[in-house]
């Protein structure tokens, strides 16, 4: 490869121009949103036509935006409510959902690696406890797209609130918060090309959430401290600019089915996750027994693509990943998995130069066996 590919586009998409530029200007312009002042309320107003791109992004009304420092932190602020006795999430969760609380309930996926709505089923019913689901929109690793609408229907139906994790799903696919029917929602901004440290929780009555950070009235008195104004200048951009492309981000799938055929041409026994389930039309994670996660990492970066082996959050561990495992993917195809996620950058170069790389790769493990 002559240049670098950029393809881990799950762990953070590149920063798109006209972020850039509208973070630099509103840093220029300055102002404290909370001021009474005329450049407060100029900031002010820069935060919230931000926040009517954010709710636009995902069918809510922008009333139910509450800016954060990231997806983790919404996360968090949606699950640790002490008027919650009881949660239930399921084992594919992010790490931010899955270590929100230590005495969370987990439900199983089945092996196709989507949520087991009669395990869900059953757990609603073991307890009269007041309870929260928190099942994610997309899988950040294989790209699986999960019965979000259908699971919520059912915590409903048992007197359970419902909120979902949306951080990888909002920009890549239409997202509808009502059609849903969930009762918050978490996203991120630097998923979509926004800037890093800036995420939204959504709820559908702001009202029923707790405050998660304290000390002052910012964001409805549900987070206090004095608000990042450029990065959420920069967040609402980058969601306005993500609603517009949704079609764009949908035609990636042809570049990532193309993708797995020409690896499948390779190596007729890699196994590709999720390839016959609704999935994120950007996200490809496959694996190929003898050929290890860290050799193609570290090979196609030394080639000049960058991919991953799965989540950045659990980036350097030697082990199988925790999502596959779950499938039930056996440690000798676990450990060999790759993610490639494409984004708004991404051409067919980009595909025909990882081809090349991983068919070296590839050639390499045939010589030493």
């Amino acid at each position: 490869m002559t240049s670098r590919s950029y393809l881990d586009f799950n762990a953070t998409a590149p920063t798109r121009p006209e972020v850039i530029d509208a973070v630099a200007e509103a840093m220029r312009e300055g102002g404290n949103a909370s001021s009474v002042h005329a450049d407060g309320r100029a900031a002010r107003a820069r935060v919230e036509k931000a926040r009517q791109h954010v709710a636009d992004l995902v069918g809510a009304e922008a009333a139910g935006v509450i800016f954060t420092g990231s997806g983790t932190e919404a996360n968090n602020q949606a699950l640790r409510s002490d008027k919650i006795e009881r949660i239930i999430v399921s084992v594919i969760e992010h790490e931010s959902v899955l270590q929100a609380r230590a005495d969370a309930v987990i439900c199983p996926v089945t092996p196709e690696g989507l949520v087991d709505l009669d395990a869900l089923s059953q757990l609603l019913g073991e307890s009269d406890a007041s309870t929260m689901v928190s099942i994610m929109l997309a899988n950040n690793e294989t790209g699986i797209i999960q019965p979000v609408a259908e699971a919520a229907r059912l915590s409903h139906d048992a007197g359970a609130l419902f909120h979902c994790d949306a951080v990888q799903a909002a920009g890549k696919i239409p997202v509808d918060m009502k059609a849903l029917g969930v009762d918050s929602l978490a996203l991120s901004a630097h998923k979509i090309g926004g800037p890093q440290g800036v995420g939204a929780l959504i709820c559908s009555d702001p009202s029923t959430m707790p405050r998660f950070v304290h000390g002052g009235g910012q964001e409805s008195g549900l987070r206090a401290g004095t608000e990042n104004v450029p990065g959420i200048v920069g967040y609402g951009v980058a969601a306005e600019s993500a609603l517009a492309g949704l079609e764009y981000f949908g035609a990636l799938a042809a570049l990532r089915d193309d993708l797995e055929e020409r690896v499948l041409a390779i190596e007729p026994t890699a196994q590709i996750f999720g390839k016959e389930l609704d999935r994120l039309p950007n996200t490809s994670k496959f694996a190929t027994k003898g050929l290890t996660s860290d050799v193609q990492v570290m090979g196609l970066d030394l080639d000049g693509a960058s991919i991953s082996a799965g989540s950045a959050c659990s980036a350097g561990r030697v082990e199988t990943p925790y999502v596959l495992a779950a499938m039930g993917v056996p440690d000798e195809l676990g450990l060999c998995a790759v993610r490639i996620s494409l984004g708004w950058t991404t051409t067919a170069k980009d595909i025909d130069g990882f081809i090349a790389g991983w068919q070296k790769l590839h050639d390499r493990k045939l010589a030493r066996n």
